[in-house]
């Protein structure tokens, strides 16, 4: 299945490692670093004009991308929640 992130950017949600709220991320030392050297690197895309919410870590053929997104982490979990079976893995959620 793909999941769609803004501006006619899809991906396969095989390929998604993390989705994570960037409020939240940004306050960790390491998460800032993380994220500043990914964009130093060039592997950043940004997906939205608008107030990015979320970012969305992926790896297709061996490359990282990571992925600006308006859309809400909860959004975005909750689309791919529904379009995989997550029976063999432990979801995690501040929500529950």
């Amino acid at each position: 299945m793909y999941l769609h992130l803004g501006k006619n950017t899809t991906v396969d949600t095989d390929d998604i490692i993390a989705i994570l709220d960037l409020d939240n991320i940004t306050i960790a030392k390491y998460s800032r670093e993380f994220l500043r050297i990914a964009e130093e690197e060039g592997f950043v895309r940004s997906v939205t004009d608008d107030i990015p919410k979320s970012v969305v870590l992926c790896e297709t053929n061996n490359q990282s991308v990571v992925y600006i997104t308006n859309i809400s982490s909860k959004a975005l979990a909750g689309r791919v929640k529904r379009t995989k079976n997550f029976s063999e893995y432990s979801l995690y959620s501040l929500d529950e």
